[in-house]
């Protein structure tokens, strides 16, 4: 009878070793060569996006040098004759246009009794609003009060306020009303187009509008 000592003569699988070497060594370089093209991908996008960045820059320098020249171009002194020869003109337009009539029929249709008006004086603002100053004689604060309400009520009027007010030794009081007055032409004018205000039949509202006059 034959006996073997294994531990004399230990038995190795030679194949096994070598493919399992061969599969490790296949998958190193599959994950070195992944890398690598990632890398290589990245680095072009980098360098895209340098360039990118450079020629934002480029065209940054070059609008401001372009809004530098445009800036030196104005006469700054001209711009301003001119602003202000616009703003002359369209006061003396709006001056011509300006009907007193309308505004007088407002005052007589809101005027309390025990108030009386004293004079009168309109402009136009930096916005472009008409704005007028009213100089009103009352008795009484209530008085005052009720015709200021009546003005906003008018719609031609708003942001109707005090500005001063100063009583007499008879009694009298002396108030300087300020409201800005929108005419009748101009609020046709901003009105919608009856266009506008037609809604489909088959439409669902969603809310209510409204529209009111500059405050």
């Amino acid at each position: 009878m034959l006996h073997t000592n294994l531990s004399t003569r230990p038995f190795y699988n030679d194949r096994a070793v070598k493919a399992l070497l061969s599969v490790v060594a296949l998958l190193t370089l599959g994950l070195t060569l992944f890398n690598a093209a990632e890398i290589l991908q990245l680095q072009g996008q980098s360098r895209d996006a340098r360039e990118t960045i450079a020629r934002n820059d480029i065209q940054v320098k070059e609008l401001r040098a372009k809004a530098v020249e445009v800036r030196r171009a104005v006469d700054a002194t001209k711009l301003t004759a001119v602003q202000t020869a616009a703003r002359e003109a369209n006061a003396l337009i709006d001056r011509r246009t300006f009907s007193w009539t309308e505004l007088l029929n407002h005052f007589q249709s809101t005027l309390p009794p025990d108030v009386r008006i004293a004079g009168v004086m309109q402009q136009i603002d930096n916005d472009g609003r008409r704005r007028v100053q009213i100089s009103v004689f009352s008795r009484r604060l209530e008085d005052l009060e009720v015709f200021m309400d009546a003005l906003e009520k008018t719609g031609a009027f708003s942001g109707v306020l005090p500005r001063s007010d100063h009583i007499a030794e008879d009694g009298v009081m002396r108030s300087e009303l300020e409201a800005y007055y929108t005419p009748s032409a101009v609020r046709a004018a901003e009105a919608p187009s009856p266009e506008s205000k037609t809604t489909p039949a088959n439409a669902t509202p969603s809310g209510n509008s409204s529209a009111g006059g500059p405050r």
